[in-house]
């Protein structure tokens, strides 16, 4: 299966890159980027025997022998992108989030149905060992109706200083789209609901305002810090299902973690806690409290097979094209993602709630 790989920085060459070629099924064989010495190193590292490099990618698109393509470029171009894509005859794997607007991704989810292709979004959060184990248990019923969540990616001091992510125009916001996404779209998945029903969100540009020496990838310039450092949304569900979304790259709070959630159900709850995931209730008139191991180490100096959920993103994503089946990351799983997060960048923008 040829794939053409659109965008050539960070995300393509941490992830969709080195994922993709350790599939037999597949060769990477185009590489497209506005700079064209990203996509020409790109294709030494990662392309397949006579890999063609362009700038403009819709001149990789008429090469009809691709038939799939990854879209690891800004959030403001993933639409326009990825609509070409699909009406050239092509499935889509696009990064996170969909796209800035719900509009931005109906117009996705339009283009895939007419022309009968796959799309989907890369939250590869889903792959991860204890998202695997507590989505299992979730839909085994072990939790009851989950009635209450909290979706955590809330990070200390580690705002990208590099790309476009301080860039609100590009981006479309900061950490509430950027990693906010990820903690969302793991609780309404284990939830296995995708009916909201209204919003109130609060955004904040604090610490973004002064540089931060303690920041994980150097200080930033405040100048260029356009997005907000936090954001904070509660989401009531049509059921009353509600879910509490917390998201910062600066924030002064001890209580951290990136891409997790915690449930709360009528049968137990769950948390994914900094030190492991645990599951916890009610039983023989006792409350427990009950630590998942998911290490797979039993003996000295081995440690286990690991999940790398990037490959495994890769690897289920291709084999829902050749098998024909839906991919684990539904397109319309993501449009109420990205409807929830513009309802809470809306809702900070007014002041009122955004009923959907």
């Amino acid at each position: 299966m040829k794939i053409g790989i659109i965008g050539c920085g960070g995300i393509a060459n941490g992830k969709h890159l080195p994922s993709l070629t350790k599939l037999e099924e597949v060769e990477i064989v185009a590489f497209c980027d506005i700079d064209i010495k990203k996509a020409k190193l790109a294709s030494e590292n990662y392309g397949a025997e006579n890999a063609k490099v362009y700038e403009d990618y819709k001149e990789l698109l008429k090469d009809n022998s691709i038939e799939v393509i990854h879209v690891c470029t800004p959030n403001n171009s993933h639409k326009h992108i990825t609509v070409d894509s699909l009406d050239s005859g092509k499935h889509v794997m696009c990064e996170k989030p969909m796209a800035k607007t719900t509009e931005e991704a109906q117009a996705m989810i339009d283009a895939a149905e007419r022309n009968n292709k796959k799309l989907t979004i890369g939250y590869q959060n889903r792959f991860r060992a204890d998202s695997q184990y507590l989505y299992k248990i979730t839909q085994r019923g072990d939790l009851g109706e989950i009635y209450y969540s909290k979706a955590q990616a809330v990070r200390r001091r580690a705002a990208p200083t590099w790309g476009v992510f301080l860039d609100e125009e590009k981006q479309g916001g900061g950490p509430l789209i950027d990693i906010g996404t990820h903690a969302l779209d793991l609780t309404l998945w284990m939830m296995d609901n995708y009916e909201p029903e209204v919003v109130l969100g609060s955004t904040f540009h604090k610490l973004g305002n002064k540089e931060s020496d303690a920041n994980a990838w150097g200080t930033w310039d405040p100048s260029k810090f356009t997005v907000e450092d936090s954001a904070f949304g509660f989401i009531k569900m049509k059921n009353g299902a509600t879910i509490i979304l917390e998201s910062s790259w600066a924030l002064n709070s001890l209580d951290d973690g990136e891409a997790k959630c915690a449930l709360s159900g009528t049968e137990g709850g769950a948390d994914m806690h900094n030190n492991g995931l645990r599951v916890h209730g009610e039983d023989l008139g006792n409350l427990y409290t009950s630590n998942i191991e998911l290490e797979n180490s039993g003996v000295d100096f081995y440690e286990g097979e690991k999940v790398d959920e990037a490959a495994e993103e890769a690897r289920l994503w291709i084999e829902s094209i050749i098998n024909d089946r839906d991919p684990v990351v539904k397109p319309k799983e993501a449009l109420i993602v990205t409807q929830i997060l513009e309802g809470i960048y809306k809702s900070a923008k007014t002041g009122q709630a955004v009923y959907f």
